[in-house]
């Protein structure tokens, strides 16, 4: 059976961790709720659906959740021209299509924005499938994503590579690994202590030694 590389895109192949922060930061200042900024990157990486309860508690998603997640939408769209490929971040879907890996892009993005990602990335002739937000019921740090990835991957036997905690948490409860990166904003032993299998600085250092990079999940 083919292993797979379930892949995270938000913050570990594009640059769009601070982006998703200041635009649910003026999100919810718009509906005059003020979160620190702090708490607010501290979540990013869980899925919209449940972030505003995560960061607001539970009478504001019952008052305001659909409207926030409106106003975060049409916020980050403005922000995606200033949005970048992270250094690597194609080089290394090549490398491990080299390593005779299937490679998903999990994200559960909207079509528009997950278009804007798999364009910046070159990524359509390059990765096997992605994953967008009609493929799951629930987002992270549920493992819907994650299966979705591992049923269009074809197998369970594969990693994940991302992140955040989120990450880490959602592939644990698929029953995989994680690879984590430090391009999201969290630290080296946050992503320890949640589980991650190993951490590297970049998605660029592990396309720079790959084979070595994928040892702790071979």
């Amino acid at each position: 059976m083919a292993r797979a590389a379930i892949v995270d895109v938000d913050g570990t192949l594009v640059d769009t961790n601070y982006h998703h922060t200041l635009a649910w930061y003026r999100s919810f200042r718009d509906h005059d709720v003020t979160i620190p900024v702090w708490k607010l990157h501290r979540h990013v990486g869980m899925g919209g659906d449940k972030y505003v309860a995560a960061v607001a508690g539970d009478d504001v998603e019952d008052r305001l959740g659909d409207d926030l997640r409106g106003r975060w939408e049409e916020i980050f769209e403005e922000m995606i021209p200033e949005i970048a490929p992270l250094p690597g971040a194609r080089d290394l879907l090549v490398g491990l299509k080299e390593q005779g890996l299937a490679v998903v892009i999990a994200s559960s993005s909207i079509q528009d924005h997950l278009d804007v990602f798999l364009d910046l990335l070159d990524a359509r002739e390059v990765v096997d499938d992605w994953t967008m937000k009609d493929d799951v019921e629930q987002s992270k740090p549920e493992p819907d994503l994650v299966r979705a990835a591992l049923d269009k991957a074809g197998t369970e036997d594969a990693f994940m590579l991302g992140d955040t905690p989120w990450d880490v948490e959602s592939a644990r409860k698929a029953g995989i690994p994680t690879l984590c990166v430090l391009t999201g904003g969290f630290a080296r032993a946050e992503l320890e202590e949640a589980g991650a299998a190993a951490v590297y600085e970049s998605v660029e250092e592990i396309a720079a030694g790959l084979n070595r990079a994928l040892t702790p999940v071979s």
